[in-house]
């Protein structure tokens, strides 16, 4: 009990102090190879790379590769999980008629069980009418997608200082095709990507398609969860191919009820292509998605075990607490990597 108030204590401080702090990406320390380094944003702090997602920007009324990329760099974040949408766009893809804003927010409803409303239920399924002709033109686009525009993402984004480690588009679930799954597998070799993500599609099947494919790209494929994740979630992904690997949510774990998180990262590091934080809430204490250092999970523990122990994987800021009047996605990510700077230096 103690050791969690000091947690909870040292994350409160740090969520306080990262409110009004500017962080610290351009210090020069006086080497001249560090130059060249100027402006560009570093977030990896004695080992570990802290990411985001660029779903954390959802809210942003652009969402052009250019203009992503303008809120990673504001974020002071130098690493990320790179959703579909900005590079597809920037690739020339059909674009899309649907107010992801709207919907995103029905999505998460439905998926933790909360309850939705007529009006609610109506706009949902019209929505995802929509994306699903939407798909169809997007597939039919992706056959001919040109890689290099998305090599011009890559270089556009390395050269601010941004590295692409993971790509997420909507080209990998169940109603994907071979073609497809192919296409984004070979985007994300050319925006210099080492994994896919996508939401764990619970068919083995899939999985070790998916698993195999991503060998022959020399990718792997990181399957998210939400709280139906569980210490043998990934078991049997894992053992169709060494392919498949775990994009593991930390804060959903915590909000699933299971006790060990540490455990499970230790158990199985090696095969973790990369992890999600938030704080969340227990399910005792309701399973809420809150600012960090008002919930139950131990990021200040996780993040010092990667340390520790050297592990190389990312840890991708999600931001899902809900942005506070005043307040931008793009500076609640920058508190979230001001605590975590706080926790590693």
């Amino acid at each position: 009990m103690k050791e969690q108030q000091t947690r909870r204590q040292f994350l409160g401080a740090s969520t306080a102090l990262a409110a009004s702090a500017v962080i610290g990406t351009n210090k020069l320390f006086g080497a001249p190879a560090i130059i060249r380094n100027l402006n560009k944003p570093n977030s990896m702090f004695n080992g570990v790379q802290i990411g985001v997602i660029t779903y954390s920007f959802r809210d942003m009324p652009d969402q052009s590769a250019e203009a992503t990329l303008q809120y990673v760099l504001d974020s002071g974040i130098s690493a990320i999980e790179l959703m579909g949408g900005p590079a597809e766009s920037f690739a020339g893809a059909p674009k899309s008629t649907v107010d992801m804003r709207s919907v995103f927010p029905l999505m998460r409803k439905r998926r933790e069980n909360q309850a939705l409303t007529e009006d609610e239920q109506k706009t949902l399924a019209e929505a995802e009418a929509q994306m699903k002709a939407y798909r169809a033109e997007v597939s039919r686009w992706r056959l001919s997608a040109p890689m290099a525009k998305f090599e011009q993402v890559r270089k556009m984004y390395n050269q601010a200082g941004v590295s692409i480690y993971g790509f997420k588009p909507d080209a990998f679930g169940m109603q994907s095709t071979d073609a497809d799954i192919d296409y984004g597998m070979r985007a994300a070799k050319a925006l210099g990507a080492n994994q896919v993500t996508l939401e764990h599609p619970a068919n083995d099947a899939h999985t070790l398609k998916l698993g195999q494919m991503a060998q022959k790209h020399g990718l792997r494929v990181g399957y998210h969860g939400h709280e139906q994740q569980t210490p043998t979630f990934w078991d049997t992904a894992l053992a169709q191919s060494p392919g498949n690997a775990m994009n593991f949510d930390l804060g959903h774990y915590i909000a699933a009820g299971q006790p060990d998180p540490l455990g499970l990262i230790r158990q199985k590091h090696n095969r973790i292509a990369s992890m999600h934080i938030k704080d969340r809430q227990n399910p005792a204490h309701g399973k809420g998605n809150l600012p960090w250092g008002q919930g139950d999970t131990p990021l200040t523990e996780v993040l010092n075990l990667m340390r520790e122990q050297k592990y190389t994987f990312p840890a991708t800021v999600e931001l899902e607490y809900q942005v506070p009047a005043g307040s931008s996605s793009v500076a609640e990510v920058k508190k979230c990597l001001e605590i975590c700077r706080k926790v590693l230096t």
